[in-house]
């Protein structure tokens, strides 16, 4: 499970309000103090140090920020005996309205408190100084940009074709073909699906799982099918899963980060619960609704993908940076986001435009496109989600707008995230079966 860290948007409005970060390598802690609305940059501070600080993991910052002594001012006073790293733009302050996000500890600091362990560098970095640096052009360019900077790879002929990402197995290039045909139906599903026998295999153990509390025993594929899940939820949960297994879940992923297939299983879920309360004349498409949840965060495994070395470093630069819109820490760190990579694979494997976009768009409230809808649902869903500690990202209000334009309220927010919580036991196993479908893939 995450832990939940407030967004610097919700933070203290003061400006003056100042965020202390805490560090450590084999010499030791450090304290880094930069104004709250910016990205700690870790590559400076390895510049102006010659240490290779990391941050401290989460849990362990919440243990050390709460010890007793630090709600006092000579416990805060001593705190700043260990080396102190102060951005550029703090030189001339004497007094600190200090924040420290995971606890939510906030004191006053005093400058004479560390002017003798005091070293001064450009250490943070502004959203908009972030954006100002990245690369302009279609999704496609800033993709190949990344590919061609952080990689050994040289784009040739198609961005596909250079990436080596393995292709789509028969069986599931036959599920979009019908996840897209509006014709199609049970009598097409089923025979695909006993011809796969890992396929066959996974729609088994889902459809006898908990969550689906089917009445008896599933004996067949069919009943399967055609008894307990039916033909939305086959292709849609066959298709995310087949998405997510042509790629390895990475390894070095942020530390207290909700895991990918926990993360999208509670998010499809939810997402697919909150959309049937939508009125029916402008509800998504609950299928589609429950693909785009599944995979709103597929961009992740890509990143791991082709940039294995880079993606260690944006790890680290989530764990010093928790209150950060994840997509402006990738930024930083890759020059292109989750949703920009993810939403063009697929795109390319010839997914359903609508999921496409949403998975595209659903950090941005301002798209008012062919998924506008589909994305500001799963928008509503993920902050959440984080809220809770089961979606990766700071803790943001949901915007009152959005609720309106999909015809919510905070309180079918609410029941549905209710819902959920009251099922993890259900959810958590069939998470636990697609991994272990996975690794029997592997």
């Amino acid at each position: 499970m995450s832990i939940a860290v407030k967004s610097i948007f919700s933070a203290d409005k003061d400006p003056r309000a100042i965020r202390i970060v805490l560090l450590n390598d084999h010499e030791g802690k450090a304290l880094v103090l930069l104004p709250a609305n910016m990205l700690l940059n870790l590559v400076s501070i390895w510049k102006h140090s010659g240490r290779h600080l990391q941050p401290v993991r989460g849990r362990d910052v919440i243990k050390f920020f709460s010890q007793a002594a630090l709600k006092t001012v000579s416990g805060q006073e001593k705190l700043f005996h260990l080396p102190v790293f102060l951005d550029q733009s703090l030189k001339d302050f004497d007094r600190f309205s200090v924040v420290e996000f995971y606890t939510g500890l906030a004191f006053e600091a005093h400058k004479e408190w560390f002017s003798d362990s005091l070293s001064a560098c450009v250490l943070g970095m502004t959203p908009q100084m972030i954006d100002k640096h990245q690369p302009e052009g279609s999704d496609e360019q800033v993709i190949t940009r990344a590919v061609e900077r952080f990689t050994t790879l040289r784009i040739q002929q198609r961005l596909e074709d250079t990436l080596g990402l393995p292709p789509l197995a028969p069986s599931m290039k036959r599920l979009i073909e019908l996840r897209s045909d509006l014709s199609a139906g049970i009598d097409d599903l089923v025979p695909l699906v006993r011809g796969d026998a890992s396929l066959a295999a996974q729609v088994m153990s889902w459809a006898a799982s908990p969550y689906y509390a089917a009445p008896g025993e599933v004996h067949s594929v069919e009943d399967a099918v055609i008894r307990v899940l039916g033909f939305d939820l086959v292709v849609n949960l066959a298709l995310g899963v087949a998405m997510g297994k042509t790629l390895n879940v990475p390894e070095d992923t942020p530390r207290d980060g909700v895991p990918y297939w926990q993360q999208s299983v509670y998010t499809a879920a939810a997402a697919e619960l909150l959309c049937k309360k939508i009125p029916a004349e402008i509800r998504p498409k609950p299928g589609l609704i429950y693909l785009a949840g599944l995979l709103q965060n597929f961009g992740y495994l890509v990143l791991a993908h082709l940039f294995p070395p880079h993606f260690s470093l944006l790890s680290r630069y989530i764990e010093a940076n928790p209150h950060m819109a994840l997509e402006f820490v990738e930024k930083q760190v890759m020059n292109v986001t989750r949703e920009q990579i993810g939403s063009w694979l697929l795109d390319n494997w010839g997914l359903p435009a609508v999921v496409v976009e949403a998975v595209r768009y659903h950090n941005d409230p301002g798209y008012d496109g062919l998924a506008s809808d589909e994305a500001k649902l799963i928008h509503c869903v993920n902050r959440a989600l984080r809220l809770h500690g089961l979606a990766d990202g700071p803790v943001e209000a949901i915007d009152e707008t959005l609720l309106q334009q999909l015809r919510l309220s905070e309180a079918d927010i609410e029941a549905a995230l209710a819902t959920v919580l009251e099922s993890r036991g259900e959810l958590d196993a069939l998470v636990h079966t697609i991994m272990h479908a996975q690794h029997a893939h592997s």
